[in-house]
């Protein structure tokens, strides 16, 4: 296990993605730092583990796996026997779990990590302001991706089914910086998407990711 080293900063919500997976399956592992600011992510010997320059990065021993979801999926097939099962083996809850892993990258991410950088990051690292034209747009669009997650929530405990899986663990990132936003309304003001937020914020595992930042 101690061969595990992930690459990156704790700040990144894609480095934290793969820090709760590290964390939810008990492995132990080493987290390298990358200076972003520096550009080390642009250069060697980074840019051998991901020729993109962007973290994470993992290696393996001598398996290399870059990209924050492939890697949370990585390890879980390469570690099934350790933490919760969030692949399931049921194949209506891995359909449930597939479908939804790729509801959270194709239609949630988008307009909650714009959000993001518009509300958080613009001002912090940019000096910037936020355009509140821009936060209204990205808000009706993650409003009516959240009224689809509301109505499923309604029927189902988790996105896959009636256990946590990976589905719910690669959006809790993005929910833990909304939630630090005025757009929290949009999870609050749904009672089953909101529950589900609590439910899964409240993880372990998560606490220990909360912990680093």
């Amino acid at each position: 296990m101690a061969g595990l080293k992930l690459y990156g900063v704790a700040l990144s919500p894609n480095v934290m993605r793969v820090l709760l997976c590290l964390y939810e399956k008990g492995l132990d592992f080493e987290l390298v730092p990358v200076d972003l600011r520096a550009g080390e992510h642009k250069q060697e010997p980074f840019i051998s583990l991901n020729p993109f320059g962007q973290v994470p990065a993992l290696e393996d021993g001598d398996v290399k796996v870059f990209e924050s979801r492939a890697i949370t999926e990585y390890l879980c097939h390469a570690y099934p026997e350790k933490g919760p099962e969030l692949v399931p083996s049921d194949k209506k809850a891995l359909a449930s779990m597939l479908t939804w892993k790729e509801v959270e990258s194709g239609q949630y991410n988008d307009p909650a990590s714009k959000l993001a950088f518009e509300l958080i990051y613009k001002p912090m690292f940019f000096g910037g302001t936020p355009d509140e034209a821009v936060v209204a747009d990205l808000e009706a669009k993650l409003a009516k991706v959240l009224d689809v997650y509301e109505a499923h929530l309604s029927k189902s405990k988790y996105l896959g089914g009636d256990e946590y899986s990976l589905a719910d663990l690669n959006h809790l990132p993005g929910l833990h910086i909304l939630l630090g936003t005025p757009s929290k309304k949009l999870i609050e003001s749904r009672p089953h998407v909101s529950k589900w937020c609590t439910d899964v914020l409240a993880r372990p595992a998560w606490a220990k990711v909360v912990a680093l930042l």
